[in-house]
């Protein structure tokens, strides 16, 4: 894509993140006169870049003030990311009941991301009363709208038979489809059935995909999980995982 702009040109959103994923630190010029010039799309990835520090100097503070500003203006993505801010403490204190407000109007609107994270929050008491079948309804949504992270977590609540009735077939078959949109946990649970039913070969390849893209967190659980299990060539992943995370954690 021809980047060469004429003088106070501004980009829609798509030529925006475009520009982003060929040069930060360009597009980041573009993105603020965009965000300037009252383009909510501009406005909500000036947020982004500002709380990455992508091509700009980091300031969580400011993304979030950008955020508000985008989130006003109608932008679902912008509203959902003001959830995390204040979910995680990121530019301002730490409140999950805020944080829980912001993903209920997104997830209103139907933005996959805010079902998901609303429902993570409802799941786990966090900022809301707990409520397992409202979770499971809006992890349901968000898969169906094709979100991966929301299909695993939808197939563990059939596994488990939680706020619903257990189906065990459905539980698969949503481990699948998350193993294939790229869920790096629907992965490691589309493997762990797999190597539950003799299909180990099957099973390690999923095992690598997790691999590649687990975080901290995922891979110290994970392979202690491995270590437990009974194939000798699933537990050699194990030692795998641990390198991984070890090199996760120097960086």
């Amino acid at each position: 894509m021809d980047f060469r702009l004429r003088r106070e040109e501004v980009l829609n959103g798509e030529q925006l993140r475009a520009m982003l994923g060929e040069s930060p630190a360009r597009a980041a010029q573009a993105i603020v006169l965009a965000a300037k010039s009252e383009s909510i799309d501009g406005q909500a990835l000036l947020g982004q870049i500002l709380l990455e520090g992508r091509g700009i100097a980091k300031d969580q503070a400011l993304a979030v003030r950008w955020f508000e500003i985008a989130a006003r203006g109608g932008h679902l993505m912008a509203r959902n990311m003001l959830g995390r801010c204040h979910e995680h403490g990121w530019g301002c204190v730490a409140d999950a009941s805020a944080a829980a407000r912001h993903y209920a109007i997104a997830a209103d609107a139907g933005l996959d991301w805010a079902l998901y994270n609303y429902a993570n929050l409802l799941a786990t008491g966090r900022g809301v009363a707990e409520d397992q079948v409202q979770a499971l309804n809006l992890y349901r949504r968000a898969a169906d709208a094709g979100h991966a992270k929301s299909m695993n977590l939808l197939g563990r609540y059939l596994e488990e038979g939680l706020a619903c009735t257990a189906d065990p077939s459905a539980a698969r078959a949503w481990y699948r489809r998350s193993a294939e949109g790229g869920d790096f946990r629907g992965q490691f649970s589309h493997a762990t059935l797999l190597a539950q039913d003799g299909h180990v070969d099957e099973a390690l390849v999923w095992l690598r995909k997790a691999l590649v893209g687990g975080n901290v967190n995922f891979l110290r659980v994970s392979s202690a999980s491995l270590l437990g299990a009974d194939h000798p060539k699933i537990r050699e992943m194990a030692d795998a995982y641990q390198v991984r995370l070890s090199q996760l954690i120097e960086l």
